[in-house]
């Protein structure tokens, strides 16, 4: 399974590309996916 880490430059992401996860990396994107108002990050 690919996820969204397929592209991205860090060797520490890239790493983890393949992984069977929805990873996303630090992008104004993986806050506007959840669309759910009781979504928290930190």
């Amino acid at each position: 399974m690919a996820n969204r880490l397929a592209g991205a430059t860090s060797p520490y992401l890239l790493q983890h590309a393949e992984n069977p996860v929805a990873w996303w990396e630090w992008e104004p994107d993986a806050f506007e996916e959840p669309g759910d108002e009781t979504f928290r990050c930190c």
